[in-house]
């Protein structure tokens, strides 16, 4: 009778120490993937921060916010969240507390994501990230601007449905990569351009404004239809899935805020993943016909042969994979030069795959060289070989330079655990 007790007494104890929510192994493995394909890690972590702590600091044209702690912690973070609170949040943009959140969650995009996916990533965030004490901070966006029930009515408007409804038309391969395109990729955030109330101008592949590029923080995100000049028309589906795994391929390399996406999720997405995510993005026509012949005189090419036919050659084609080309280069022919403009001024940071930056990079020239001579560079970029599109003005130039600081030499990987 006394051993009997002891036992149960050991049961009882254990139950009572176990999480009421313990998931296996396996779930929460597949949440850890999941959290990578939403690349949650970077927003939610801010400087110095640990993972998923928040205090990143995002500008929206009202004003600055700050990402939330999404740790377990039970007093800043979410540990003393429901799964019911967890799904309002992700899906449908409201906190625990009933305030709306500001669409910089991309909750129009996560809406897609299914329960079970949604149970798998609350397991994980729930049971295996590590709870961090951090307070979350108060936006800074001024009353009235700061009141959240006008939020409301943007949510009627602008969100979709929840839940991804599998197109029959279309095999399972083109329906997976639709999923994570359209869901917890949410390329759409920075793909697809905004509408006068800060609103997705599409959320899918019904509308042509779906994923056909979008101006975001200084950095103009390519289209990623089958634009033949700017977009994705002479990409193959294997080239997709090597820039997404690589962060480089024959076409382009990385830049801007994509490298966060290469360095802390889409390297870390299964080969068939990828491929179908390639799949689903090559299905999608072009929006708009090529670029036109740019009018005028030729534009003077000396200073990009003194600053950069080193690396990119004098014929612009570059050291492929890991030294873009310049020549048919989807970003170099934007209509929108900002990208062009951001990364000769600031440079670029590293991609760093299986633990390994890589070996080239792009420097900044916001010292070494004046508005004027940056934008006959990119001028001269945009208008040779074969690049049709318009050159830039000193002009253009200078409000970039105003709007960014030279480009840290730190290289971020986000551990999630």
């Amino acid at each position: 009778m006394h051993i009997l007790t002891k036992g149960c007494a050991a049961i009882l104890l254990a139950f009572c120490i176990a999480p009421a929510w313990a998931s296996s192994p396996e779930v929460i493995a597949r949440g850890e993937y999941l959290a990578r394909a939403g690349d949650c890690v970077v927003c939610h972590t801010g400087p110095g921060e640990r993972p998923f702590a928040g205090g990143l600091r995002m500008s929206t044209p009202l004003g600055d916010i700050y990402t939330t702690n999404i740790t377990p912690d039970k007093e800043t973070g979410i540990g003393n969240d429901s799964f019911d609170d967890f799904e309002r949040a992700m899906r449908r943009g409201i906190a625990k507390d009933g305030q709306r959140l500001y669409p910089a969650m991309p909750y129009p995009s996560y809406a897609k994501v299914s329960e079970d996916d949604l149970r798998a990533l609350y397991a994980f965030f729930m049971e295996s990230v590590p709870p961090a004490s951090r307070p979350n901070s108060p936006t800074e966006i001024r009353w009235p601007l700061n009141m959240r029930w006008p939020l409301r009515i943007w949510d009627k408007v602008f969100t979709d449905k929840i839940g991804y409804t599998p197109d029959p038309a279309h095999d399972e391969a083109w329906n997976r990569g639709a999923y994570l395109v359209q869901g917890l990729g949410h390329c759409g955030s920075c793909h697809t351009p905004r509408g006068i109330f800060f609103q997705e101008k599409a959320l899918d592949e019904q509308r042509t404004a779906y994923l056909s590029g979008g101006n975001l923080d200084n950095w103009f995100a390519s289209s990623l239809r089958a634009d033949p000049d700017f977009g994705l028309a002479n990409w193959s589906e294997a080239d997709i899935a090597m820039f997404l795994k690589t962060g480089h391929n024959t076409h382009a390399t990385a830049f801007g805020t994509m490298i966060d996406a290469i360095n802390n999720s889409t390297q870390y997405l299964t080969d068939t993943d990828l491929t179908s995510i390639a799949t689903y993005l090559k299905s999608l026509p072009a929006n708009q016909a090529s670029n036109k012949e740019v009018a005028g005189a030729p534009q003077n090419g000396k200073a990009y042969v003194q600053q950069c036919a080193a690396c990119h050659l004098a014929d612009g084609k570059g050291h492929a994979p890991y030294i873009a080309p310049l020549a048919a280069n989807p970003a170099v022919m934007d209509p929108d030069p900002s990208s062009l403009i951001n990364i000769t001024l600031n440079g670029s940071s590293r991609v760093v795959v299986d633990g390994m930056p890589d070996a080239y990079r792009m420097p900044q020239f916001r010292v070494l060289l004046k508005d004027e001579e940056i934008a006959e560079i990119v001028s001269f970029i945009r208008t040779s070989w074969g690049n049709k599109a318009a050159p830039v003005t000193a002009d253009q130039v200078a409000k970039i330079r105003k709007n960014t600081d030279a480009a840290s030499d730190a290289v971020v990987i986000l551990k999630m655990r």
